[in-house]
């Protein structure tokens, strides 16, 4: 007898609702939930991927130790004995440090490892942290700390209000929206034009969202910072500043002070960076400022370049000064049920310390990726000599996968959470595997912060798990309570005993989290909602929201001043050939879908993007095997000829390169494609941020000789 589940998709930020027909604990249908109230029966091909995932004859269930014969399952108990005994020898021997974490993204999409692992990773007392941060939205973060006053106050495009939706380097109809929670992106924006509204997407590449767009502009990668600056300065020249309700929260002086310093940004300037024509950037500000409502929204090509950090900066101060911040249809603000934000008022937490070898600054208790390999092969004091990873394939995630390889293969001991053994966790001693996502209990604690509209949704497992298998919190609390053992009076360990398995059920987390919570929520009015809650559109809460000490917006701190001075430095263009940038996949979801048949099958993606001029001169040809090579490496990939690309830059989707040896992926490794991030500089990164330059990387392109 078949039953039905509804749930949360969690392979991306969307929050699609979803309709799960179960027989005999075994998913036989995927649809969308048409009465979810966010999602509206919308969802994308990745949401057959959790039952493939599931499904996967190359999951693993129970934990595997890597041994001269090969991976053996090993029980539980003797797995999780010898990965604190290492640990707590490997500590003992050269200091806290010489262990470190990585987490990867996937850790934010599963509901145990978000709410337990901060305290799990607290527990190993390192300093040398690593995750997905630093190779993704580092820079989002730092200007929610500084402007607003807390890293996860991170303003939300109003999307379905708004009459002008800027994109600058995001494809939002493929990624589900990227820090920006927002099921059917494509209808919301087919819904801005037919109100009259209009969407301009800035790339390198005219994507898929550029496609449906109103317009399209090419511009040279890394340039975002100049075309922000630019559209600030004719703001101010034309007198359309417009603080609106917002006068109040902002100091007069730094408004004055950033007039000065974009005084130096004129358009002229802009059009010689960026290739745009000063015509079209002109017209482009000034359709922004006359619209009702604007909102300009930036992601990876923003994110993921030498002044990312600035740029993100700009973004908001340019909503900001044009009346488009707190206001319905520009960047806004959620009143999330589980509120990251609440709580006592945090410090800035930047440059407290700085990495042993190049001394990048630490962000939020970690240090950026792009250090993460020299950390482990530099000898000397503080040296990594063992790892633990969770939810992560940094191995293609990250700058010079190669490098990350040799290092990862030179540790004294490493652990990894994961259910695959991947490019990453080849590498690893003993694998622990937590339960699939239809087997867990689910709710997008980060991501009903990042939603377009205020929701929440609770889902039910929506299959048994496997006799034998754990949860990723129980791995993750079992991983603490041994790593704890040496390091607590025996009253104390008996008291974190109990108030573990106190709090050990994430539905308490969520329930404490709740009472605190704006919206007068409990786990059992969300468990009666299968659907999910509504709770409304974004609204305005300025101060009252700001987590700085005097409530005010901190429109140009002083770490800002600093990279404008930096950014004055680059005014002259270089000529660097070819630029490499990366793309997304409806189907892919970073490096772990391409197992699932369903998924990879029909036309090669993992190819080269290549304008037709750039190939002409290269004497390439459609399907034609190219050698793409950089500083750090060097690739082979199939061209594909396209206008959708602007002249001087290629494109190289992320997430690919499965033909390591050792990967036990059969699909994966028959569909193997490259890893871009084979040729990603690990020494090129953002001086003020240290997260890598992952996007305008200078690469040489030539035909292969196989």
């Amino acid at each position: 007898m078949s039953t039905t589940h509804y749930r949360t998709c969690n392979l991306c930020e969307a929050l699609c609702g979803l309709e799960i027909q179960v027989e005999k604990n075994k998913a036989t249908s995927i649809r969308g939930d048409k009465n979810d109230p966010f999602s509206r029966g919308h969802i994308c091909p990745k949401a057959m991927a959790l039952k493939d995932l599931h499904e996967d004859p190359n999951r693993l269930k129970f934990p595997v130790k890597r041994t001269e014969n090969g991976w053996q399952r090993i029980s539980w108990e003797e797995a999780i004995e010898e990965t604190a005994t290492r640990i707590l020898d490997i500590q003992a021997k050269h200091g806290v440090n010489a262990v470190g974490v990585y987490q990867g993204n996937p850790s934010i999409h599963n509901l145990g490892t978000a709410l337990f692992s901060p305290q799990f990773v607290r527990s190993l007392k390192t300093k040398n942290r690593f995750s997905a941060t630093s190779v993704d939205q580092l820079a989002h973060h730092l200007a929610g700390v500084y402007m607003f006053g807390h890293s996860f106050l991170l303003p939300v495009p109003d999307i379905d209000r708004t009459d002008f939706w800027l994109i600058l380097g995001g494809n939002p109809l493929v990624s589900n929206g990227s820090l920006m929670t927002s099921p059917d992106v494509g209808k919301r924006l087919r819904a801005i034009k037919e109100r009259g509204g209009k969407v301009v997407v800035v790339d390198p590449r005219r994507t898929e969202t550029a496609d449906k767009a109103s317009q399209h502009l090419f511009i040279r990668p890394g340039t975002d910072i100049w075309l922000l600056l630019a559209m600030i300065h004719l703001v101010f020249k034309e007198n359309k500043v417009n603080l609106g309700h917002l006068a109040a929260c902002l100091e007069a002086s730094q408004i004055q002070e950033i007039k000065d310093f974009v005084a130096d940004f004129p358009l002229d300037l802009a059009a010689q960076k960026t290739g745009i024509p000063r015509e079209e950037l002109q017209a482009l500000t000034q359709a922004f400022c006359q619209a009702n409502s604007a909102v300009c929204y930036g992601r990876l090509g923003v994110s993921t370049v030498e002044f990312g950090g600035l740029s993100h900066w700009a973004l908001c101060v340019l909503n900001i000064l044009t009346g488009n911040f707190d206001t319905p249809g520009g960047a806004m603000f959620t009143t999330p049920a589980f509120d990251l934000v609440r709580g006592p008022r945090p410090r800035p937490s930047f440059r407290r310390w700085h990495s042993r070898v190049r001394g990048l600054p630490e962000f939020g208790g970690e240090l950026p990726a792009a250090t993460l390999a020299e950390e482990i092969l530099e000898p000397g004091e503080g040296q990594i000599r063992a790892m633990v990873t969770s939810c992560g394939n940094p191995v293609l995630s990250t700058p010079n996968g190669q490098q990350l390889d040799k290092a990862l293969e030179s540790l004294e001991f490493m652990v990894s959470i994961d259910i695959y053994i991947n490019e990453t966790t080849r590498h690893a001693d003993i694998i622990l595997p937590p339960a699939s996502g239809l087997e867990t209990a689910h709710y997008g604690v980060a991501f009903h912060n990042l939603a377009i509209r205020n929701t929440a949704r609770y889902s039910e497992p929506t299959v048994e798990k496997e006799e034998g298998t754990k949860f990723d919190w129980e791995i993750i609390l079992a991983l603490q309570q041994a790593i704890q053992r040496d390091n607590l009076p025996e009253d104390e360990m008996q008291r974190q005993k109990q108030m573990m398995y106190y709090y050990a059920n994430p539905e308490i987390l969520l329930e404490m989290g709740f009472a605190k919570g704006p919206q007068e929520l409990n786990m059992k009015r969300l468990k009666e909602n299968v659907h999910g809650i509504d709770f409304g559109p974004l609204q305005s809460q300025l101060p009252e929201r700001l987590m700085t000490s005097d409530k005010k917006i901190n429109l140009l701190p002083d770490i800002y001043k600093e990279d404008l001075k930096r950014l004055m430095t680059k005014k002259e263009n270089k000529d660097e050939g070819l630029l490499l940038i990366g793309r997304r996949h409806l189907r892919s979801n970073n490096s772990w879908l391409h197992n699932s048949y369903r998924m990879v099958k029909g036309r090669e993606r993992c190819t080269l993007l290549i304008h037709p001029d750039d190939a002409a001169k290269r004497g390439l040809e459609n399907g034609q095997v190219a050698s793409v090579k950089s500083r750090v490496g060097e690739v082979l990939i199939p061209v594909e000829i396209s206008d959708e690309m602007k002249q001087g830059v290629v494109s190289i989707p992320h997430g690919w390169g499965h033909g390591r040896k050792g990967v036990q992926l059969d699909v994966a490794q028959a569909n193997a494609g490259v890893s871009a991030n084979d040729l990603v500089d690990e020494m090129g990164v953002d001086a003020l941020t240290g997260a890598a330059i992952l996007n305008g990387v200078p690469v040489e392109v030539f035909p292969s000789n196989l």
